[in-house]
């Protein structure tokens, strides 16, 4: 009788164990991406705004070697490549974000409809977003050769204007000729995502809009288009947030040139930090990035979902 209280009083206990643990497996599943989320993502972030603060640069010296205050954030603020690299960055982000969705959402369409080799069209859509952005634009870089780039070859049989200096080589045509490149990789991405968010509209409700005699133009924007709303705004905003940080093929195309017309922020934090190696300054620029971004991100989020019922 003893023993059958005994593993009676015990019984709760256990089960009680069993819950609790049942309740925190999940936190301690995820604990270790967190943590280490945490020291890729925070830590740098927290040495950056210390450092913001501080004047130090490596080639004088190895740690930082005054506390200048806001000093750094003045000087980046007030630079003039900073303000041309700030205005270049939001015009290629902007443009691109939209340009790289209407177009995606076009094929998009244009893949819904059953003609023939359409498979062979999906897996190839594909392939430019598996190319290394740095490869991009060595490929762009041959395209738009000034005496024997294709891109250039085609425009001119066009009768349409070439800078004689070539697309790169002109303040005119350097930023878009970079916006081209980046359009030509990434368009293919909204497309494929696009694609498989409109297969999941139900067949009835378009079937339903078809029989009521509306366009297809009308069935695009008011039933398609709102039904995948929450997969377009989320992959816009990621979009956004790559272009904001270009760097990679304006490295390869135009190093920011001529001048400044087509440098960006990802390209002016470069320069600074790997190249000058003024960590003050680049830091400062960094948080000013991270601020931007942030801002950015969150308007377009709350006016995206404001009246979401999630």
């Amino acid at each position: 009788m003893t023993t059958t209280i005994a593993e009676t009083g015990f019984a709760p206990a256990r089960a009680r164990r069993r819950s609790r643990f049942r309740q925190i497996l999940p936190y301690l599943l995820i604990a270790p991406s967190v943590i280490m989320l945490l020291g890729l993502i925070a830590y740098p972030l927290l040495f950056a705004l210390r450092s913001s603060f501080y004047f130090w640069n490596l080639q004088i010296g190895a740690e930082p070697l005054a506390f200048v205050g806001i000093d750094n954030y003045r000087q980046a603020l007030t630079a003039f490549d900073f303000r041309a690299a700030l205005l270049n960055t939001l015009v290629l982000s902007f443009l691109g974000t939209a340009i790289e969705f209407a177009a995606g959402l076009g094929i998009a369409l244009v893949l819904l409809r059953a003609l023939p080799g359409m498979n062979v069209v999906r897996a190839l859509l594909i392939l430019p977003t598996t190319i290394a952005p740095i490869v991009v634009g060595f490929l762009f870089r041959y395209l738009y050769d000034p005496s024997a780039g294709l891109l250039t070859y085609i425009l001119r049989s066009l009768a349409l204007p070439v800078p004689a200096e070539g697309l790169l080589g002109s303040p005119v045509t350097a930023l878009g000729a970079v916006l081209f490149a980046d359009v030509w990789q990434w368009t293919p991405f909204f497309a494929i995502v696009l694609y498989a968010s409109l297969l999941a509209v139900p067949d009835e409700i378009v079937e339903a809009a078809r029989l009521d005699r509306a366009s297809a133009w009308t069935i695009l924007t008011r039933i398609k288009l709102p039904l995948i709303r929450r997969t377009a705004v989320i992959i816009v905003m990621l979009r956004f947030m790559q272009l904001f940080n270009t760097f990679d093929t304006v490295l390869v195309l135009t190093r920011g040139g001529p001048g400044t017309s087509s440098r960006t922020l990802g390209y002016s934090l470069y320069e600074q930090g790997l190249v000058n190696f003024n960590i003050g300054l680049v830091s400062a620029m960094t948080w000013i990035v991270v601020l931007i971004v942030n801002a950015i991100v969150a308007l377009y989020v709350f006016f995206a979902f404001r009246k979401e019922e999630w």
